[in-house]
């Protein structure tokens, strides 16, 4: 019997998909990055954002609603078929593009303000995290900012892969400014402790 696909390969979650076993879709965007674009923190409107790893379009529709210029990033083409799907139906405009992360090459280099991540650094490879970290760091301009939720359970195995706020400050310190990194009070129930929110911008 052949292996299943690694997680580094776009059959593992487009078979998840296929499925309909996406146990990472909450069914609407995350309520921390709902919340803090409600915020006294939130970026103004005209910012030009990426979603990585954006399934099925929850933080696509919830950026692009707020004024945002968004490009979502997903290499399952179930996931950018139902992204479209969804910026559709819910009258917004916004790019969708199927891709893996981690060759966007110089086409996107530079180009976001803003980079928001959720349900993706816990779904690679963790030996690939050093590789993610570069990857967003290329994409944003100079001065540009990730907004994440991180995965911080304590469960052996994965995906979903956890992490750790020690984790985020060694892989993320020597690119970024940590503006804030703690426990999200506003997780949805079954995530209740086990998110982190950060705000990071680039160093350079």
């Amino acid at each position: 019997m052949p292996s299943e696909p690694s997680v580094s390969d776009p059959a593992f979650w487009e078979e998840r998909y296929r499925r309909d076993e996406a146990g990472w879709d909450i069914g609407e965007a995350a309520p921390p990055l709902a919340n803090w674009l409600r915020g006294p923190d939130a970026p103004p409107p005209g910012q030009r954002v990426a979603v990585l790893g954006c399934g099925r379009g929850h933080e696509v529709v919830l950026f692009a609603r707020a004024g945002h210029r968004v490009t979502g990033f997903d290499f399952a083409p179930s996931a950018i078929r139902q992204a479209r799907e969804r910026a559709a139906a819910a009258g917004v405009a916004a790019e969708l593009e199927q891709a893996d992360i981690f060759h966007l090459g110089p086409r996107w280099r530079g180009a976001f303000d803003l980079v928001v991540e959720h349900c993706c650094f816990c779904a690679i490879d963790p030996a690939r995290r050093p590789e993610y970290v570069a990857a967003v760091s290329d994409l944003l301009a100079p001065g540009g900012r990730l907004v994440a939720l991180f995965y911080a359970h304590d469960r052996e195995g994965g995906p979903p892969f956890a992490t750790s706020r020690q984790e985020i400050e060694r892989l993320f310190g020597p690119r970024f400014l940590i503006e804030r990194l703690e426990p999200a009070p506003d997780s949805i129930p079954r995530r209740a402790s086990q998110e982190l929110f950060a705000l990071l911008r680039t160093a350079r």
